[in-house]
């Protein structure tokens, strides 16, 4: 059987603003969502996937797709995935890039000639055929959902001045959100060409900074206050989205708590770390796999995946 990781992340409380760079007249807008029958802010996976890849950036890990901060815009090692061949990993560097192989990635390229210019003639001898495209690509194998504010959004908006040339002044507003942001993760490390890269993405998701900022205008830390991993020959998740915030301000985990009376996930699968450790044991779960932090957590799944797939970890 395949093992393969899951994962439900929840942030610290914040203030989200201007996650994108929209704007409804003079007000600068959150991206929102329609999640239980009330409004909430949200967050793309996209932006998160963005998030780790400038961590591996930053850390040094070779990365295709390269962020330049002086220029504001992307470059890459590889840009056509010429030298794309996973059989060479080790041999051939410009094929050994963690973001190629944990995120996928997809060159589509049309026809040298359109079919407009040159059509097919059927039924004739020697006819000419139209010439195909071509498309080189990966799925990736770190699946990430969208975040979704734990709290509905209640409209919040600041509203500023400033002034202009010969005395004019510009009014503008920026909507707001404090709050705290869920979303959750899955990989299959079997579908890695390198699987020690699964290391290096945990360790990236454990270790977001900022995350959809835009203008530098915020600082939310998406880094976790409580994760919940799984590791499981389970496909299906069964985590997703598992927080909820009662109106006492409290952390609970309902649904998922559901399930494991139910016996769909083994607390054995679980682990568990930041404070909604407490919330389990609270409740009389026991069996699981209890960490005070986020990073003890992480250490601990990584050491299992360690000896499942007879890899050895960075530091060992």
């Amino acid at each position: 059987m395949t093992l393969h990781v899951f994962g439900a992340i929840l942030t610290p409380e914040g203030i989200a603003a201007n996650n994108r760079g929209e704007s409804d007249g003079n007000i600068t807008t959150l991206q929102k969502i329609l999640w239980k029958g009330q409004v909430h802010t949200t967050v793309s996976s996209e932006a998160i996937r963005w998030a780790i890849r400038y961590i591996w950036q930053m850390e040094n890990i070779p990365v295709n797709r390269i962020w330049d901060d002086t220029l504001e815009d992307f470059s890459w090692n590889d840009l056509a995935r010429a030298v794309w061949n996973p059989e060479n990993e080790g041999k051939v560097g410009l094929s050994s890039f963690i973001d190629d192989d944990v995120m996928g990635f997809m060159i589509a390229e049309g026809a040298k000639v359109d079919g407009s210019d040159e059509e097919e003639e059927t039924g004739k001898k020697g006819a000419k055929k139209r010439e195909k495209g071509t498309c080189t690509k990966r799925r990736g194998v770190l699946e990430i959902s969208r975040a979704i504010s734990l709290t509905p959004f209640a409209g919040d908006i600041s509203f500023n001045a400033k002034s202009g040339t010969k005395g004019k002044t510009s009014l503008y507003g920026t909507e707001m959100h404090a709050t705290r942001f869920q979303y959750g993760f899955a990989m299959t490390p079997d579908r890695l060409h390198v699987k020690e890269r699964v290391f290096d993405t945990l360790d990236a998701i454990v270790s977001l900074g900022e995350v959809a900022g835009n203008h530098s205008r915020f600082l939310f830390d998406f880094a976790p206050d409580s994760v919940i991993f799984r590791i499981t020959e389970d496909p299906a998740p069964r985590l997703l989205y598992s927080f909820e915030q009662g109106k006492d301000g409290k952390i609970r985990v309902p649904d998922l708590l559901r399930r494991l009376e139910a016996g769909d996930i083994s607390p054995e699968e679980l682990y568990i770390g930041g404070p909604i450790t407490k919330t389990f044991e609270q409740e009389g779960v026991s069996g699981f796999n209890s960490y005070t932090g986020v990073k003890d957590a992480n250490a601990a799944v990584k050491k299992t995946l360690s000896s499942a797939f007879g890899i050895g970890l960075p530091d060992a």
